[in-house]
């Protein structure tokens, strides 16, 4: 009597299963190829990247990592759908652990500042991607400013919530508010990344508290710096060799 032959592991997953691991090796392949776009873009910019840049990096054959995508504007809205989660996770989502009102205004400024002294030698997306796109249309740049948009609605959000625990003036415009944080970043990339001021860092700070201060609800005293400010380390950009983007 002949013996029936044991199936393989392979040959008795059930199609569905075969079919999802593929899936999910793609998934990974993509969130690698991602991860070296997101990477190239913060040297060279949005604008310098294309599927032959992000082959070379990745070691992937330019065919391959069109798959993926099937365009280069489809690869650049992925990083600014990428940088924008991590943003997110990083500053935002982090400083939702603190009590609402200044804590939490604080803390989201706190975590912006550590966000952007990482960025000091590399670049952010959002502002690069600003100086690119500024004069542009289309959905690369409707992606960016849509990313932005969402920062700035939770930044002011964060505000009016400080504003009805009485900690800032409720007479006080909450955009106005939100406006002056946003431009003290701004100064602090400018400052420290291009004019390389050692004392960026400290100034911002200071402009911060001036802000709370300055918008102070009654009777509300102002909030103390922070004490890891005096020992925060001076930000200086560091020049950094650029990739000549590949052709697509």
């Amino acid at each position: 009597m002949t013996e029936s032959k044991k199936p393989s592991k392979v040959e008795s997953l059930p199609a569905p299963e075969a079919g999802r691991r593929v899936l999910i090796k793609g998934q990974q392949t993509k969130a690698v190829i991602i991860d070296a776009a997101l990477g190239l873009a913060s040297q060279i910019g949005l604008e310098g990247l294309s599927i032959g840049a992000v082959a070379e990096v990745t070691g992937m054959s330019k065919s391959g990592v069109f798959a993926h995508f099937g365009s280069r504007e489809e690869l650049q809205i992925s990083v600014i759908r990428e940088y924008h989660d991590r943003f997110e996770a990083e500053v935002f989502y982090a400083a939702m652990q603190k009590p609402r009102g200044v804590p939490r205004l604080q803390a989201l400024f706190d975590n912006w500042m550590v966000q952007t002294s990482a960025e000091i030698d590399s670049g952010c997306i959002y502002i690069s991607g600003a100086v690119e796109f500024d004069d542009r249309t289309g959905p690369v740049r409707d992606a960016l400013a849509s990313s932005v948009a969402t920062w700035q609605t939770a930044l002011r959000r964060a505000v009016e919530l400080a504003q009805e625990e009485g900690q800032l003036s409720r007479a006080s415009d909450a955009h106005q508010i939100a406006f002056e944080i946003h431009g003290l970043i701004l100064a602090l990339h400018y400052e420290a990344r291009f004019l390389r001021n050692p004392n960026a860092a400290d100034r911002a700070r200071q402009g911060f508290q001036h802000i709370l201060a300055r918008y102070a609800g009654p009777g509300t005293p102002p909030e103390p710096a922070p004490a890891s400010a005096a020992k925060s380390p001076k930000l200086v950009a560091v020049p950094k060799a650029r990739r000549k983007p590949a052709n697509d």
